[in-house]
């Protein structure tokens, strides 16, 4: 069993916990600027998004346009910033706020940029696990995945997205931290 060394996640998360558990694996995810599978799609997007915002701008600027119509595009170039730029740097610094722990009865996912927000969920009633792992044996374990059956597409680093499907993400030796919780299932049947 690997036990990340983190003795400050560890009691962050012990306050979490009820009287009768204990913690069997903390972590946090991997830090810094990662794209998902929903990058594919969003990038050409944000990107198109983006330019056009601009080009608005820049052509009524130039046009004599009344004030109205140059203020008009300012939310819209906003807008096109977040979804290039400001939505991964959101992305990483709610993966650097974000704590992960598997207890003998949960999974807890502690997070938050600008309020924090725990997430309990029973071991129990997780029937609809799935794991992404790659070569390296890095990768996430998805939490009632069937429940969010779009959550590929979901935008990482969008304030409150609800799409996607709750889950460990970015962990080292994802298939060990899959397996803690397939014994755990086990134990409580």
């Amino acid at each position: 069993m690997l036990i990340t060394k983190d003795f400050g996640l560890e009691s962050e998360l012990q306050r979490e916990l009820m009287a009768d558990e204990k913690l069997l694996w903390w972590d946090k995810p991997k830090g810094g600027i990662l794209f998902r599978t929903s990058d594919v799609f969003v990038v050409p997007f944000s990107i198109l998004w983006c330019g056009f915002a601009f080009f608005w701008e820049f052509g009524v600027s130039n046009s004599g346009a009344p004030f109205f119509m140059m203020i008009w595009g300012i939310p819209f170039m906003c807008v096109g910033l977040y979804f290039v730029f400001g939505r991964f740097i959101y992305d990483k610094i709610n993966r650097e706020k974000t704590v992960y722990g598997i207890t003998t009865n949960r999974v807890i996912i502690k997070s938050g940029v600008f309020k924090t927000k725990v997430e309990s969920f029973n071991i129990s009633t997780l029937f609809n696990l799935s794991i992404e792992e790659k070569k390296d044996g890095t990768g996430s374990v998805k939490l009632d995945s069937d429940k969010y059956p779009f959550s590929q597409f979901a935008v990482a680093g969008w304030p409150g997205s609800k799409g996607q499907a709750p889950a460990l993400e970015f962990i080292d030796n994802v298939r060990e931290i899959y397996n803690l919780i397939l014994q755990q299932q086990h134990k409580k049947q």
